[in-house]
């Protein structure tokens, strides 16, 4: 009777639980299988950031964290020109080294610039950057990530300045995150080359959160058992 009456009040609880797992909850084997790729680009030579955070070189393919697709990019170098103050703030505010904003990897259009990246599956965020230098305010493409525009349009800034964008929740079902950039006239500019400085892709803090989430409510549950 006692059992059946602890049943009764926990019921509710766990009822809770189900449906936090079912909807938010990452299981815990996946999340440990999704890896975190750090790429900058134009350059082969990988970097170690003030964070210690290995940054890969852009420019190579059949990498074990994934590569370029067929097409190797072109580069272009602004090192020695200082970005803008805004934009070193920026930078500083988001916690990247100055140096992922030397190189870009970049495409003549109609060309692209796409990369595959060995995530594993998942739900991954994706920061892309980018510092202008050749065409300010006159570039304009497309970002696409598996498979969906999620910068549509896409213009980039002025001479020196940087942008830094960040697309969260994206699903990656067969264990390889796809990347590209591709030019778009619909932008009106007259630069349709599209590049990147550099790519940060993480476990989304969506899946992360909700597993401490989980295991933080799952503790509540274990205790009340202790307690009951």
């Amino acid at each position: 009777m006692k059992q059946d009456r602890l049943l009764f009040f926990r019921l509710p609880s766990l009822i809770i639980f189900g449906l936090f797992l079912f909807v938010f909850c990452v299981p815990s084997p996946v999340l440990a299988k999704m890896k975190e790729i750090r790429v900058w680009g134009g350059t082969a030579a990988d970097h170690k950031d003030k964070k210690g955070r290995k940054w890969y070189g852009a420019q190579k393919d059949k990498q074990d964290w994934g590569g370029f697709v067929k097409l190797l990019p072109k580069t272009a170098s602004a090192q020695g020109t200082p970005l803008t103050d805004d934009a070193d703030k920026l930078r500083k505010k988001h916690g990247y080294d100055e140096e992922l904003f030397f190189h870009v990897s970049w495409a003549a259009n109609p060309d692209t610039v796409k990369y595959e990246f060995k995530t594993g599956k998942g739900v991954f965020d994706v920061t892309y950057m980018v510092r202008e230098h050749w065409s300010p305010n006159n570039r304009g493409y497309d970002i696409i990530i598996e498979g969906d525009v999620v910068e549509e349009l896409y213009v980039t800034p002025g001479r020196s300045e940087i942008d830094i964008m960040t697309y969260e929740g994206i699903e990656v079902k067969d264990g390889e995150l796809d990347f590209e950039c591709i030019g778009n006239p619909k932008t009106g500019k007259g630069d349709l080359n599209p590049m990147f400085s550099a790519l940060e892709i993480v476990p989304s803090k969506l899946a992360v959160d909700a597993q401490k989430k989980l295991t933080t409510f799952w503790g509540y549950i274990k205790g009340q058992e202790n307690i009951n």
